[in-house]
């Protein structure tokens, strides 16, 4: 059982905590021999895992821009050098490279150093095998490790040696983009489009020069290529509307036919058509089930569960495939759409609207350079068609209305509280009329409305990690979403344990 300080750094199924100062009330929890003992605690996992000796492991680090990345990657290597493992050090690194690197190096594992899209003072530990990222149970095997003090025993063997493998991922979404467009200049696929990339300071800059401009593409209007762990211009956050709007700007600008943009570890993606349209949320879905479901006639999508009603009929309807709506977590989709091709099912995509796409063609790997390398093959062939990409979803009916309101969790059994309120509503709404309780639904409680009592739906749902109850409302007509509201507000007046 973890100790209230291991239970701290489990994240779902990453670690992460403070490792360094700078922001009041949040000391460091990141120390160095923390550190190094979760270090040791992973090579413990893997050699169990993989039935190796640590002595016999090869093990990759890489990690993103935050200030507090290279002191760490020197701890966690010399910690795997110290047990006799072969280290591979791959400096800055997209979080989907290292896991390519079980692959194409044939590392037993690999560790990536990035707090994904948190502030600059945070940072954390993401493992992979070439089975894919590590299950919750997992990371607590290796945090108890840590706690215990268990420590792989000593050998001279090992070493650390420097790649430069980012140049050859990068070589590899360039061969695919050459392959799949089929341009008559072959080696330029992407010459007369004009692309930009907003990084946002954290590790996708690579795009814009190592894959865009080696292919043709004018990258001129582009942003924050350069890795800066403070990140002084905007949260690197497809999810966050500042990012969305420096991208939007971009494009705008330089009138770019296409803009895309990354979170800080670029396991994320999100675009911006020619016109100004953000190919993000449930429109990102939308095109990546559009291009996952060619020559998957029927297949199915995961998502999680907060995609709107019109993107399921988009899916269904327009796609002729079929929308298996889940719980929000990325590990949560991916590991269904596992599941379900386990089962014989076939299913291309996980995806959440947070940006988070894995696609079967390509390990089911949340990887957004890959997707946005999709978007762009997209449409490159329909411009050799004379069609503009925003016509892939053109048929996708969006809500006019849409808000989520984040509640907090007063309780200290946040989990406990949460589930009642979820189970009272529940009850509650099948007593209501012109409540309709969604039969399709695997998280919280959704409920629709007819267009009389709001023409949309509600999403109570327990956060993945935080005492919070997000709240997620669309409605298809003006006002629609403050009726829900009302309705919504009738009961929760009547609940305990809510920050109302």
């Amino acid at each position: 059982m973890l100790n209230d300080f291991y239970k701290q750094f489990k994240s779902g199924t990453d670690i992460r905590g403070v490792a360094s100062e700078g922001v009041e009330g949040q000391s460091v929890n990141l120390t160095d021999d923390v550190v190094a003992d979760m270090a040791d605690g992973f090579v413990l996992w893997l050699s169990k895992k993989v039935s190796k000796k640590p002595s016999e492991l090869k093990i990759s680090v890489g990690r993103d821009s935050r200030i507090s990345g290279p002191h760490i990657m020197k701890i966690t290597t010399e910690r795997f050098k110290r047990c006799g493992a072969e280290v591979l050090c791959c400096q800055l690194a997209s979080t989907p490279s290292m896991f390519m690197t079980t692959v194409d190096l044939g590392c037993d594992g690999a560790l990536q150093i990035t707090a994904s899209h948190h502030p600059f003072n945070r940072n954390g530990l993401k493992f992979f095998t070439r089975e894919g990222g590590l299950e919750g149970s997992d990371i607590e095997e290796i945090l108890l490790y840590a706690q215990n003090g268990e420590h792989p025993e000593e050998s001279n063997g090992g070493n650390i040696t420097d790649v430069d493998y980012m140049s050859d991922y990068a070589k590899g979404l360039c061969e695919k983009i050459k392959k799949e467009v089929n341009a008559e200049d072959y080696e330029h696929p992407l010459k007369g489009f004009k692309i930009v990339v907003d990084a946002g300071n954290g590790a996708g800059g690579f795009y814009a020069d190592k894959v865009l401009s080696v292919l043709g593409a004018d990258t001129t209007g582009s942003r924050y290529l350069e890795p800066d762990g403070m990140f002084p211009n905007h949260v690197p956050n497809p999810e966050a509307k500042e990012a969305m709007d420096s991208i939007c700007e971009a494009v705008r600008k330089s009138g770019a036919d296409l803009g895309v943009i990354f979170d800080t570890d670029v396991d994320r993606g999100g675009a911006v058509d020619s016109k100004g349209n953000e190919i993000n949320r449930n429109r990102l879905v939308a095109v990546a089930a559009a291009i996952a479901l060619e020559g998957n006639d029927g297949g199915m999508i995961v998502t999680d569960s907060i995609t709107s009603s019109g993107l399921k009929q988009f899916i269904e309807n327009d796609l002729g495939g079929k929308h298996y709506r889940y719980r929000r977590g990325y590990k949560n989709v991916i590991d269904k759409a596992l599941e379900l091709n386990a089962q014989g099912i076939n299913c291309p995509l996980a995806i959440e609207t947070s940006g988070h796409a894995a696609m079967r063609e390509n390990y089911f790997l949340d990887d957004g350079a890959y997707l946005c390398t999709k978007i762009i093959i997209k449409a490159a062939q329909m411009r050799k068609e004379g069609k503009e990409l925003d016509e892939l979803t053109a048929s996708l009916k969006e809500p006019l209305e849409s808000t989520e309101i984040r509640y907090k969790i007063l309780e200290k059994d946040f989990r406990a509280c949460g589930e009642k309120i979820i189970a009272d509503l529940t009850k509650y709404a099948e007593e209501q009329d012109g409540w309709c309780v969604a039969d399709d639904n695997r998280e919280g409680i959704r409920v629709s409305f007819d267009r009389d009592n709001g023409d949309g739906w509600f999403l109570l749902r327990l956060s993945v990690h935080d005492p919070i109850m997000p709240l997620n409302v669309e409605s298809d007509s003006e006002g629609g979403v403050k009726i829900i509201c009302d309705k919504l507000g009738e009961f929760l007046k009547t609940t305990t344990g809510l920050d109302l």
